[in-house]
């Protein structure tokens, strides 16, 4: 196997945000709102609530889009997979509808804004699609789904795939969009409303009170309030940590001979496993296939790099002469009840406010929970929002979270034994290559990524798991709550707020 270069996607290869560097941080300074994350549901909440008069700052810990929104497959779009119908086996038939409400609402309120802003998007007809009879039995139970929420899909064994299908629903007038243009557009509205985007800033955590401490890593600051929009909430309190489980998956790039005409223009999504994600992207001499899926829990997959290369080997394989040009990769969060978390954080005094848990539909998901927050701010009132807020517990959520924490302690427990177990390696590792070992009494992590070989503490910052080495983003992953980490140790997304420390 080759050893991977850093993955890098497409929409951050085309266009980059204007931001302020961490240098424009004032230390002390008071905020009016400050909302932790420069991806899409911050921007949303931010000039939502500047264009009320509040004034707003937003830290980014990257950069403006570094980590889900752009690393997304940008799809804006009703039509989820088989998301609605596994809702619907854990909550009633009005919170699946909110549920809809809530990402029509974001849908809706998006496409807009790119339309009034001349933000460049295509309308598409979304299909998600089986190739087992399994696979179609699932999608039956999609399509019941979708009716009862009022989507008018369309069953079909038709589609413009390379291969035989069991069969399909499609929905017609949907979206797929470049995420880095609308981060663009809103952090210039921003800018022009007065408010602030601050990069290479992290929020670490929060005092009491009004007004509430904001630390950073660069110094505190007061603020009235704070929104955590980062993929999963920073701050542990509520254990929103343990209510979530984290997936990565991959996303490709492909230049196709002959493409348009030779690739899909629809946006398909399948019901079986392992998944697979396809739309077209335009650049500037052509169009793209866009080719995602092979999605593992954060941190337990023996080989990421592996899973790459099997999605790679497969667009080959129906798309004779394809190119890659990019390759990335997203993190995403599924809460236990499959309905994203929205609203005011547990013990914030009710000045703290989060948003998680989009189930790798965040270009709708996200839109709307900016809109449930600014609402919720301002004292609008949002039925949807609401409804969503105050759902029950079911024991399908009991279910689903019993086997997640027992997953996750069930990693807790062979982590340490096994870099217990294990001597680490006093040679160097080979280049991309990561271990885990005992030395003097503790694990450590060994890693050798262009020339440089780190020894690094193999516990996370978080809750002490130990992490395994992800080969195709040579970086280290927790198996537990999705801290991941940069093989020097820098600090890259997930709950964790520390970096590791080095051996």
């Amino acid at each position: 196997m080759t050893v991977p270069g850093p993955l890098h996607s497409l929409w951050n290869d085309t266009y980059t945000v204007p931001a302020a560097p961490a240098g424009e941080f004032v230390p002390g300074s008071h905020a009016g709102t400050v909302i932790a994350g420069a991806g899409l549901t911050g921007l949303v909440t931010a000039v939502l609530l500047a264009r009320a008069g509040e004034q707003v700052t937003v830290l980014e810990a990257r950069s403006v889009g570094a980590v889900s929104t752009g690393n997304t497959t940008a799809k804006v779009s009703l039509l989820q997979g088989t998301v609605l119908s596994q809702v619907r086996q854990h909550q009633s038939d009005r919170v699946l509808r909110a549920y809809v409400d809530g990402n029509r609402e974001g849908q809706s309120w998006l496409l807009r804004y790119l339309d009034e802003h001349q933000v460049p998007y295509q309308r598409r007809t979304a299909v998600t699609y089986a190739t087992t009879s399994a696979g179609a039995e699932s999608l039956r139970r999609e399509q019941r789904a979708c009716e009862a929420a009022g989507l008018p899909v369309t069953w079909t064994q038709d589609t413009e795939l390379p291969f035989e299908v069991t069969g399909a629903i499609t929905l017609e007038d949907q979206a797929q969009i470049n995420p880095m243009l609308a981060l663009g557009a809103l952090a210039a509205e921003l800018r022009e409303l007065g408010g602030t985007v601050i990069e290479g800033v992290r929020v670490t955590g929060a005092g009491f009170g009004s007004p509430l401490e904001v630390r950073t890593s660069h110094g505190s600051v007061r603020a009235d309030r704070l929104v955590l929009a980062t993929g999963v909430p920073v701050l542990d309190r509520g254990g929103y940590f343990a209510k979530l489980s984290a997936h990565r998956s991959y996303a490709l790039a492909f230049r196709v001979p002959g493409a348009p005409a030779t690739i899909p223009q629809g946006m398909y999504l399948s019901a079986d496993s392992p998944s697979r994600s396809l739309r077209t992207a335009p650049v500037t001499d052509g169009e793209l296939l866009l080719v995602g899926g092979n999605g593992h829990p954060v941190g337990r997959a023996e080989s990421p790099q592996a899973g790459l290369e099997a999605l790679d080997a497969w667009t080959r394989r129906y798309f004779p002469g394809a190119e890659r040009t990019h390759a990335w990769a997203a993190q995403d969060y599924r809460s236990a009840n499959l309905i994203p978390f929205i609203g005011t954080l547990p013990r914030g005094g009710g000045a703290i406010h989060l948003a998680t848990g989009y189930n790798k539909w965040g270009m709708t998901n996200g839109v709307a929970a900016g809109l449930a927050i600014a609402g919720e701010v301002l004292g609008d009132t949002i039925p949807w929002a609401q409804v969503l807020g105050h759902r029950i517990t079911t024991p399908s959520d009991l279910l689903t979270g019993l086997k997640d924490n027992a997953a996750v302690a069930a990693h807790l427990a062979g982590g340490w034994a096994g870099a217990w177990l294990r001597p680490v390696v006093t040679e160097r590792p080979v280049e991309g290559e990561g271990l885990v070992g005992r030395a003097e009494g503790r694990p450590v992590a060994v890693s050798t990524v262009d020339g440089v070989t780190c020894r690094l503490s193999a516990v996370c910052t978080h809750l002490g798991g130990i992490l395994a080495w992800n080969d195709a983003e040579r970086s280290w992953d927790c198996p537990l709550h999705g801290s991941r980490f940069a093989a020097d140790g820098t600090r890259l997304e997930g709950p964790a707020v520390r970096d590791l420390p080095r051996v």
